[in-house]
C-alpha cells in the first residue's frame, strides 16, 4: 500500500501496510517450524513403490500438482499431509505447494509447518505474496535459507478470523476445482466423439448410408478401416502447404492482426499476408507436433509455420483442422526413432493421408465437435472469472479491508 494512504478508524499502520487494530505483524518463526529436506542415497531408492514417497525437487510438482516418482526405503527427513513445501534450492527457489501426503524430501526442499496458527491461512498467505520468497531466491545460485523463510513477516488476525478466512477461501478453492473437473469430463468426451466421428466409427443422423443400401457398410484403406462411401487423399491433393516469412521480433504488443510463431500463444503484428481460412502448425520448438491454430480472416505467421490453406471443393478447413490436430503428432512420432521430434518437413504433412466424407458431412462433423468446443469455452471462462474472483478476495481478506468475524 502507498504511505500516503490514509488510515481509516480501527486500522493501523504497519511495516507490512493497513491491517486492522486487532491484528499484528509477526515473523513465520513464532507459529511454524521449518523441516528441512535431507539427501537419500541412490541405493535406498527405487521407483517399484517400496518405502516412503520421495520427492527429490522441484520438478516433482510443477504448476501446483505433485507428481512423486520416487520411493525412499530408508526414509530421513519427512513432511506431513498439509504442510506447505518451499522449493530453496535451484532455479524454482520460492515456488511453494501444498503437501497432499506423507513424504520424505530431498534437500531441494523445506516443509513448512503452522502449530499456533492456522495452516490454511498461513498457506494463503504466503500463497498470495510468494514474490518476497520468490525475490529473496534470486543470486548467482538461487536459493532460500532458513532465515529468509522463517523472518518473513505476515499480517495475522486472531486465530478464528485466520480460520474463517481460510474456509471462505477454501470454498472458492473447491469451487474452482469443481469446475476444473468438469472441464476435464468435457474435453475426455469431445476427444472420445473425435476419435468416433473423424473415422466414421460413428455416423451422424442422416449420414448413415441407410438411404443407399449399396453404400453401406466399411472398407480397408491405408489409413484403417472407414465407411465405404469415404474417400481417402493426401493434404497435398485438397490444400496448399506454405511456410511464413517473419520473424518472432516482428511481433507488436496489441497489433492489429494475429501473428502465429511457434508457440500456443497467438502473438499480435500490425501487417498480414494473408486473409482467409487456414490450419497452423510449428515447424520446430517445443510445441513440435502439438501446436495447431485454426484461423478465418487476416493473420502473419513465423517462418518456421507451416500453413494449411486455399482447400479445395472436397475439403472444409475445420475439418481437417479437427483431424489434422487430432492425428499429425501420432504420424510424425511413427516417422522417426527418437522420443522427440526436432521439426517438422513438409513432406511430412503433404504426404499425410486424410479420410474425406462428403463435404456436407464434414461440416455436420465440425458444427458437433465445434458445440463441444465452446461448452468448454464458456465452462474455462466461469472457472477464470472465479480464479479473478478469489484472486480479489484474498487481497481484501487477507488485509483486513473486510472483516468475516
Amino acid at each position: 500500500m502507498s504511505a500516503q494512504e490514509p488510515v481509516l478508524p480501527g486500522y493501523k499502520r504497519t511495516e507490512a501496510g493497513i491491517i486492522p487494530e486487532d491484528w499484528e505483524i509477526a515473523p513465520i518463526v513464532r507459529g511454524c517450524s521449518l523441516i528441512s529436506g535431507r539427501h537419500v542415497m541412490a541405493q535406498y531408492c527405487n521407483t517399484e513403490g517400496r518405502g516412503t514417497p520421495y520427492l527429490t525437487g522441484p520438478a516433482d510438482f510443477p504448476s501446483g500438482l505433485i507428481v512423486q516418482t520416487k520411493f525412499a526405503e530408508r526414509p530421513s527427513s519427512m513432511c506431513r499431509d498439509g504442510d506447505i513445501l518451499i522449493t530453496v534450492k535451484g532455479s524454482g527457489s520460492g515456488t511453494i505447494v501444498r503437501a497432499n501426503a506423507d513424504y520424505c524430501i530431498s534437500r531441494q526442499l523445506m516443509a513448512l509447518r503452522a502449530y499456533d496458527w492456522d495452516s490454511d491461512y498461513v498457506y494463503l498467505v504466503i500463497e498470495n505474496d510468494d514474490s518476497v520468497f520468490r525475490s529473496a531466491a534470486i543470486g548467482l545460485i538461487p536459493g532460500l535459507s532458513r532465515t529468509d523463510i522463517l523472518n518473513k513477516l505476515i499480517p495475522l488476525p486472531p486465530l478464528p478470523e485466520q480460520r474463517a478466512i481460510a474456509v471462505a477461501l477454501g470454498d472458492v478453492d473447491a469451487l474452482i476445482a469443481a469446475l476444473d473437473a468438469v472441464i476435464a469430463k468435457k474435453r475426455d468426451i469431445k476427444q472420445a466423439a473425435m476419435q468416433q466421428l473423424l473415422t466414421g466409427k460413428t455416423r451422424l443422423l442422416g449420414f448413415d448410408g441407410a438411404s443407399e443400401p449399396l453404400r453401406q457398410g466399411y472398407k480397408q484403406t491405408v489409413i484403417g478401416i472407414i465407411p465405404i462411401d469415404w474417400d481417402v487423399a493426401r493434404i497435398v491433393d485438397v490444400a496448399s502447404i506454405t511456410t511464413g516469412s517473419r520473424n518472432t521480433q516482428d511481433r507488436v504488443d496489441e497489433g492489429l492482426f494475429p501473428f502465429f510463431v511457434r508457440s500456443q500463444t497467438v502473438e499480435r503484428i500490425n501487417n498480414y499476408s494473408f486473409d482467409g481460412e487456414a490450419v497452423l502448425t510449428a515447424g520446430d520448438g517445443v510445441g513440435t507436433g502439438k501446436v495447431f491454430h485454426y484461423i478465418n480472416g487476416k493473420f502473419d505467421f513465423h517462418q518456421r509455420v507451416y500453413k494449411i490453406s486455399e482447400f479445395s471443393d472436397r475439403l472444409i478447413g475445420y475439418y481437417i483442422y479437427l483431424y489434422f490436430s487430432n492425428n499429425f503428432f501420432d504420424r510424425i512420432m511413427s516417422m522417426t526413432a527418437k522420443s522427440s521430434v526436432d521439426s517438422v518437413r513438409r513432406e511430412m504433412i503433404a504426404d499425410m493421408q486424410i479420410p474425406l466424407p462428403q463435404v456436407e458431412e464434414q461440416r455436420a462433423v465440425a458444427v458437433v465437435l465445434c458445440d463441444m468446443d465452446a461448452e468448454i469455452a464458456a465452462v474455462e471462462a466461469r472457472r477464470d472469472k472465479t480464479r479473478a474472483l478469489k484472486q480479489g478476495l484474498m487481497q481484501v481478506l487477507l488485509t483486513g479491508r473486510i472483516r468475516l468475524i
